[in-house]
């Protein structure tokens, strides 16, 4: 097989490597490329409520779980349910009961490539243990929470408890920062703990109320009633903070090519001439000159010759 290769000056493959650079786009001339993330996403999730209850009935001989949450969402979701009911073997007979009513129960998650925001909202809530069909463990006016989480930004959690609050039947005045307890003789004990709130370089945790249970109901076959409830809980954890590179683009530098054997003092530049074109110039017009004497004087003694023959 035969073939045909052309080789281009230096001075022609040099344009040809900068033509094909500008044809390549602003991307390859920009020298900023983004770096996508191979991290985990960003998540957000919300839930009105969610207990963990131990329940012992008939003298602890029988224990039951009570676990069960209301609104409970993952983004991208919401939910807006305003009852949760449980039916618990052994307890009121076996019927069911409401565990929580509310006129106004919202969870709501959401995530972006940006941002991840959790947010809940309940207002006018009861809440109800089993063996206390009469009496509300809790009650509430309006507690809100939310988790916010931009991405390179230091997350945000906030919780509020809004209006009074009703603990076994007793109005109690909540304190940020601490523990409040209520004691009923005879039913039993609930903690509080008020707008907690936890974040760190990249997650939020926003809690309205957290309750610690130990009740003692005297009624339908019910021993003990212990455990943790969560009331208005929002978590949220940031999507990766994009990353950007930066380098300058390089470029080889230009051909220097000359003739073998010609220095580089006097090899001629693009536009022509150097610094001893003058000297050329002025040493070829004396050469002019001396040998336009020359053959002038060889033609007179030429002449004379002939003249004495």
């Amino acid at each position: 097989m035969n073939s045909t290769s052309f080789r281009l000056p230096a001075r022609r493959l040099t344009t040809a490597a900068v033509a094909t650079a500008l044809a390549a786009g602003p991307v390859a001339l920009s020298g900023a490329h983004p770096a996508h993330a191979t991290g985990d996403e960003g998540h957000a999730s919300a839930a009105v409520l969610r207990t963990g209850l131990d329940v012992a009935l008939l003298n602890k001989t029988v224990r039951v779980p009570l676990t069960v949450s209301l609104n409970e969402v993952e983004a991208p979701q919401s939910a807006e349910k305003t009852a949760l009911t449980a039916r618990l073997d052994g307890v009121d007979g076996g019927r069911p009961f409401t565990v929580l009513g509310a006129e106004v129960a919202q969870a709501k998650a959401t995530v972006t490539a940006s941002k991840a925001e959790a947010s809940t909202h309940l207002a006018r809530a009861s809440l109800h243990v089993p063996g206390l069909p009469l009496l509300s463990l809790i009650e509430v006016e309006g507690i809100t929470s939310t988790a916010t989480c931009v991405a390179g930004k230091a997350p945000v959690a906030e919780a509020n408890v809004l209006g009074a609050v009703t603990v076994l039947g007793k109005r109690v005045t909540l304190t940020a920062g601490g523990t409040t307890r209520v004691a009923v003789p005879g039913v039993g004990e609930v903690r509080l703990d008020l707008s907690k709130r936890e974040t760190t370089t990249r997650t939020a945790t926003a809690t309205a109320l957290e309750l610690a249970v130990e009740v003692n109901p005297l009624e339908l076959n019910v021993a003990e009633v212990t455990g943790s409830l969560t009331l208005a809980e929002a978590t949220c954890e940031a999507p990766p903070a994009p990353v950007r590179t930066t380098t300058e683009p390089s470029a080889p530098p230009a051909a220097d090519v000359r003739p073998q054997g010609v220095p580089a003092e006097t090899g001629l530049a693009e536009t022509g001439g150097s610094s001893v074109t003058p000297y050329v110039a002025g040493g070829a017009v004396a050469l002019l000159v001396v040998g336009g004497g020359a053959l002038s004087l060889t033609r007179r003694r030429g002449v004379g010759r002939a003249a004495r023959r």
